[in-house]
């Protein structure tokens, strides 16, 4: 008999980014424990612009100046996680899966291949077609990325996770260079469907990619996301 591993699944709503952040540290340290099982926190952040590891000293892809932001009400923050600048905002499904890829799944570069396959079938729900790119990361329709990916494994628990553009406004992505990428273009599934489909509808088609990719059984803990870890 094959067995289970539970995912506890929590949609969250809006989430300022540090809160987010912060939530992401408790929960980490609490997997590391195994005080808790994986965890996949779906959730919107208000306007916001994060640095990752390989820009965390350069503002350089950072096109709008301080005060442009301030008057955009976009926030700006230092990540913690790998990759460059991006973008995150209402209409933007984020994803932070918190899982342990011990002992089976201990490779990087297929873990981020596997996120890109759960965007791509999560697009391929809505009828939209996403592929890869050759020495790129995220999801991809023609030039233009449709997810982005950015993550942090310690001790091979995860945190960070996925971007997914459901009715993003898409013209935020003209305050940066998303991703370092000068010459590739952002857009999102209501753009290509021409009107975007609920992100309820978009939550379950994510969670039903993520179970399917990763082999978990998910139980939802949205109405626990307080209490759920404590031990």
């Amino acid at each position: 008999m094959a067995i289970t591993i539970p995912l506890q699944v929590r949609r969250l709503g809006v989430v300022p980014y540090a809160e987010g952040l912060a939530l992401q540290q408790e929960l980490v340290a609490a997997r590391k424990a195994d005080r808790i099982p994986d965890q996949l926190l779906l959730l919107e952040h208000p306007p916001v612009i994060t640095l990752g590891a390989k820009v965390r000293d350069d503002r350089s892809h950072v096109l709008a100046s301080e005060q442009a932001l301030d008057e955009a009400g976009v926030e700006l923050f230092e990540a913690g996680r790998g990759g460059d600048v991006t973008y995150h905002g209402p209409g933007q499904l984020v994803g932070y899966p918190i899982i342990d890829l011990r002992p089976d799944r201990c490779d990087i570069h297929r873990y981020v291949r596997d996120l890109e396959e759960v965007m791509i079938a999560a697009a391929t729900a809505f009828g939209v077609r996403a592929d890869r790119v050759q020495g790129l990361t995220g999801a991809w329709v023609g030039q233009d990325k449709l997810a982005a990916i950015g993550v942090r494994i310690s001790r091979w628990v995860t945190s960070h996770g996925f971007a997914l553009n459901v009715a993003t406004d898409l013209s935020h992505f003209s305050l940066i260079v998303p991703c370092g990428i000068q010459d590739r273009g952002v857009t999102s599934l209501g753009r290509l469907l021409g009107q975007p489909p609920p992100m309820s509808s978009v939550e379950d088609a994510v969670i039903q990619a993520f179970t399917a990719t990763f082999g978990r059984e998910p139980v939802d803990a949205s109405a626990s996301a307080g209490t759920a870890i404590r031990p």
